[in-house]
């Protein structure tokens, strides 16, 4: 009876503890999330370990050979083809993501430090654009850069050139141009909500203490809204490599993408061994490149301190 009533009392004891843990903040918010999260978690790991596990495999047709092999790795990592395919998609990525940024960064200072009472116009502005269909966009891009499009008409009106030129549509530009028209409210938006959130007193207190328009702007505004920048950054660098739908409506022959060679293997070759093996190289690659440039601006942030 004794043992008895000392365990009784010690579970009595736990679940006194345990109780107020149980209605924690915390916890309660953990059991909100976790079904989430869990589900989430779910949804991006599954589809990324079959990517991983076809990758690892060899098909012929419609026969897929289980067996252990680095083969398409190989292919993906030394043909000339899916190499310079790789690299033109890295290039394309990095000056998307860079002419992103530096367009968006003036325009979300403006609304945030000189907005005053319309910065909500302004972001209801920048949003319009987006009502519309992606593809209806990129193709309005496609009747501007085209032969006889508005700015080869607008050209033509101010006699700058003689002719319509062709070099406008069909390259890497015009991927570069479209995408970074597409991504820019991406981009906007992270960076105006960092600048919203810098104290706007140091800035007075750097010129205060003798620094000018420019110098306080390189040594408090742009360090405090470096979150920003690196959020928008990577929010467009990532996307933007594997879009397959942008190189081929105005990209032609120059301006096709590592994407569209994924979609090739996984469509119309059937060759989902090698679609995976292209699509974590370029994983694992691009990456390395986002870590790369996010080190990169952090130091230069340092340097201009």
């Amino acid at each position: 009876m004794t043992a008895a009533a000392e365990g009784t009392a010690a579970y009595r004891e736990v679940r006194k503890n345990a109780k107020p843990l149980l209605q924690s903040e915390a916890s309660r918010g953990l059991a909100l999330v976790s079904p989430t999260l869990a589900f989430a978690v779910i949804m991006l790991l599954v589809p990324i370990l079959v990517v991983i596990a076809h990758s690892f495999w060899t098909q012929n047709y419609l026969t897929v050979d289980y067996t252990f092999t680095l083969e398409q790795y190989r292919i993906a990592l030394t043909e000339p083809i899916y190499r310079d395919l790789l690299l033109r998609s890295l290039f394309i990525s990095f000056s998307v993501s860079v002419l992103t940024v530096l367009l968006a960064y003036p325009i979300a200072y403006y609304i945030s430090f000189h907005g005053g009472r319309r910065k909500s116009l302004w972001l209801f502005l920048i949003t319009i654009p987006f009502w519309t269909s992606y593809l209806l966009r990129v193709m309005s891009w496609k009747v501007i850069l085209g032969y006889n499009g508005v700015l080869n008409s607008g050209l033509l009106g101010l006699g700058i050139i003689d002719e319509p030129s062709t070099a406008l549509l069909y390259n890497s530009s015009a991927v570069i141009i479209t995408l970074t028209h597409a991504w820019a409210a991406f981009a906007i938006l992270p960076i105006f909500v960092s600048l919203e959130k810098v104290d706007r007193t140091l800035i007075e207190a750097a010129t205060d203490l003798g620094d000018g328009p420019i110098r306080s702007f390189l040594r408090v505004t742009l360090p405090l809204s470096m979150p920003g920048v690196i959020s928008a950054l990577l929010i467009v660098m990532i996307p933007t490599v594997g879009d397959y739908v942008t190189p081929k409506l105005v990209g032609g022959k120059d301006g096709v993408m590592i994407s569209n060679a994924i979609q090739a293997q996984f469509g119309k070759a059937l060759n989902w061994p090698l679609g995976a093996a292209l699509s974590v190289s370029t994983m694992l690659v691009v990456s390395a490149m986002a870590a790369a440039s996010v080190l990169l601006l952090r130091l230069l942030v340092r340097r201009a301190r």
